[in-house]
């Protein structure tokens, strides 16, 4: 059977899964707190080296958000399939609001210390880890036509990439023209905006509960996990490309920017082209069903090389926001795909368990590779890094795309 387009044409062709009234809710609400997400990082960098940190202070910061969001995953998954879903992401919603807000008027004040920095972000890795699996596990609620469910996938893609686009762009106007705390205080806001849409939700009665314990829930989540060799092995994958790839990218990508790039202005906008590039390739997988959607999951993967490779050779801005497009483009393809073969291959009862056990195993190793690149790069030499995380996209697709579980899995 070959890959699968749309046959039909207009409006519901594209968007057709915008019609469910509760998904169309949900997603405005995503589209607002993205945004703002995607204006902090950019923010909050160039808000610490402007009072002289280094990429080492940077690097720590960054994992002070990772280690909660690495430590509290599976409590988050294992919370919404038992309490209910909705409820853990307001509640996580609200937790970032008051982590960002502060942050932002300290900034907008004063000089914040770094620790001032690391609490708020850890605040908001909590937040993230109690609220990305249960999202997850809430999209097939949303939807009443099952064949919606990739589109909306696709379409929750498409809002974190329209937000990735404006965002940086925006952000490294705010930073250059006025003042970071301004962009941290608009994610504040934005978190609050989501968790209006939330509440205004019409959701399905809840199921019963399993009366498993909660460490049993975790038990059932994790056997069902471990069973399926497509799925260990993809986040295994990912564990390492968090570690080599996404840290050396997001730290010493900001370095370089501020060193040779052009600054905030310049670092916003491949930011803006990494997200530019994940809308597009959301809109392809809005209509393009692959017959094996982990074997072009997985291929996708290999643009990565791109902005990795350009950065390590010193290309001028505009070259690396080209790569950085491309990359963008195996995020939009690759995180629609993954969503959906998850939600139809997972039972119901545990989807946000096993969710937290992919978010777990992809992020684990994010603080780690946050701490070291500074260091690592100073021991070493950023180019170095950044051209050996190139060679390892290459070859981690090739080992990957290797495994038949991964090659031979149908869309149903």
């Amino acid at each position: 059977m070959s890959p699968r387009w749309r046959s039909s044409t207009g409006w519901r062709a594209w968007f057709g899964a915008l019609s469910e009234r509760e998904l169309a809710l949900f997603l405005a609400g995503r589209v607002a707190s993205l945004l703002g997400s995607s204006m902090a990082p950019v923010a909050v960098s160039f808000a610490i080296l402007a009072q002289h940190g280094t990429a080492t202070q940077l690097g720590e910061v960054l994992a002070a958000q990772s280690v909660p969001l690495v430590a509290f995953l599976l409590i988050g998954g294992g919370l919404a399939d038992r309490w209910g879903r909705r409820m853990v992401m307001v509640v996580a919603d609200l937790m970032r609001v008051a982590a960002q807000g502060s942050l932002g008027c300290w900034i907008l004040l004063g000089h914040p210390p770094l620790w001032a920095f690391a609490s708020a972000e850890a605040v908001v890795g909590l937040g993230t880890a109690l609220f990305a699996p249960a999202s997850t596990g809430l999209v097939p609620e949303l939807v009443t036509n099952p064949d919606h469910l990739q589109q909306a996938n696709s379409l929750r893609g498409l809002a974190t990439s329209l937000a990735t686009v404006v965002g940086p762009a925006a952000a490294g106007v705010i930073v250059a023209a006025a003042n970071p705390g301004w962009a941290v205080v608009a994610d504040s806001i934005s978190y609050a905006v989501s968790a209006g849409s939330l509440l205004m939700l019409h959701l399905p009665a809840a199921k019963a509960r399993s009366a498993t314990s909660f460490m049993g829930q975790l038990r059932d989540g994790w056997s069902e996990f471990w069973s399926r060799i497509w799925l260990s092995a993809i986040v295994g994958q990912y564990a390492l490309f968090h570690l080599i790839v996404l840290a050396p990218f997001m730290v010493l990508g900001v370095v370089i920017a501020k060193s040779s790039l052009g600054g905030a202005t310049a670092w916003g906008a491949i930011l803006a082209a990494l997200g530019f590039g994940s809308l597009l390739g959301s809109l392809i997988v809005l209509r393009f069903r692959p017959r094996y959607p982990l074997r072009v999951a997985t291929l996708s993967g290999l643009a990565w090389i791109l902005p990795m490779v350009l950065l390590g050779v010193a290309a001028p801005a505009w070259s690396v926001a080209l790569g950085a497009l491309v990359a963008g483009m195996s995020l939009g393809v690759f995180g629609p795909l993954w969503d959906t073969t998850l939600q139809r291959e997972v039972p119901e009862r545990v989807l946000s368990s096993v969710s937290a056990y992919d978010y777990l195993g992809s992020v684990a190793l994010l603080p780690v590779g946050y701490a070291i690149a500074g260091p690592l790069s100073a021991a070493i030499g950023a180019r170095p890094m950044l051209l050996g995380a190139g060679v390892w996209v290459g070859l981690s697709s090739l080992v990957v795309l290797g495994v038949p579980a991964v090659r031979q899995l149908a869309a149903r």
